[in-house]
């Protein structure tokens, strides 16, 4: 089965050239071009290094002291008594 959109073939090509020539005229080709490489030169140097970023962020990270997650963790058998003054403030 045929596609109704496909890839331009050969005089399809020339008839698309034609057609910018005709709209941008012959002296602004080479600027059109200059432009779009530079485009695609800056997007291939930004897209290298958000690729160069990923494997940063991916070596070992050191972890980072959490605090207590629980009550009982907190309750040591040192830790003062609710009521009592704390073992600095004792006189």
């Amino acid at each position: 089965m045929y596609s109704l959109i496909a890839m331009p073939q050969g005089a399809e090509w020339l008839v698309i050239l034609a057609i910018v020539i005709l709209v941008f005229g012959a002296a602004k080709l080479p600027d059109l071009a200059r432009g779009t490489g530079q485009a695609l030169r800056i997007f291939k140097a930004e897209t290298k290094g958000l690729k160069d970023d990923d494997k940063d962020d991916e070596g070992p990270a050191a972890p980072a002291e959490l605090p207590p997650t629980s009550l009982a963790e907190e309750t040591k058998a040192d830790s003062p008594i609710v009521g009592e003054p704390h073992p600095d403030q004792r006189g």
